[in-house]
């Protein structure tokens, strides 16, 4: 799959997240953006590029507004405006990585997922709800003996966007396992003619390790998606 359909469905997944036109992404500056299809209060910080959005609900955009105005990325990121931030890979040239050794590797995908129901201890590359439902529509993983030692799982997000996620059991980690796995679920799932694309806490460096050593991109940056509720700790700087 070309490099730049990938990018134009990330840019179109994040405009729609934002409440934004995807060619409101490009330029720079700070973009701001009233979005009336969020929860409410709403306030959400993106940078992609030169550009910052700040994406809120109408009863908090004139103080975010207020807040941010005039300040540069780093210093609008470093306002204690909402929790956490996530930086989100897309592939760029994906290495046909070598499948570590010792182990035997399997693709499920659709309904062949539902052969690991019940499955538990990995939390970002599948997940069954109390129901038995699933999200995630294909995973690759790795087994020791009869044991699943290393997942990779992705679900779709949003037309044609696939968002993947990994887990290591700790016992294994340090051999190359989860690159591997995320570079050829990466492979997969552009043969099929779909975009992936992954993301990793700002401060979870080994996650990031991964999707560098997987060959994926960073693209955007932007915090998690806050729905500010009376127990928001900054709830007196955002919305009084």
């Amino acid at each position: 799959m070309n490099r730049h359909i990938i990018f134009d469905r990330a840019r179109r997944y994040l405009a729609a997240e934002l409440g934004c036109l995807p060619e409101e992404l490009s330029g720079s500056g700070t973009l701001y953006v009233q979005n009336d299809r969020a929860g409410q209060p709403y306030l959400k910080l993106a940078a992609i590029g030169e550009r910052v959005i700040v994406s809120a609900s109408p009863e908090l955009l004139p103080g975010a507004r207020r807040l941010t105005e005039g300040r540069s990325r780093d210093e609008i990121f470093e306002l204690p405006l909402v929790y956490g931030q996530t930086i989100h890979f897309v592939p760029d040239h994906v290495p046909d990585l070598p499948l570590p050794g010792g182990y035997d590797y399997r693709l499920l995908e659709r309904d062949g997922v539902y052969e690991l129901a019940g499955l538990e201890g990995f939390p970002n590359s599948l997940a069954f709800d109390e129901d038995g439902h699933t999200g995630t529509g294909i995973v690759f993983f790795a087994k020791s003996g009869d044991r699943i030692i290393a997942l990779a799982g992705a679900g779709e997000e949003y037309e044609g966007l696939w968002e993947m996620g990994v887990d290591t059991d700790p016992a294994h980690r340090g051999e190359g396992l989860g690159a591997a796995l995320v570079a050829r679920l990466s492979r997969e799932l552009m043969a099929r003619g779909q975009a992936p694309f992954y993301s990793a806490s700002v401060t979870n460096i080994g996650s990031q390790s991964v999707a560098h050593r997987a060959g994926l991109r960073p693209l955007w940056v932007d915090t998690y998606s806050n729905t500010l509720l009376e127990d928001y700790i900054y709830k007196d700087i955002t919305i009084n």
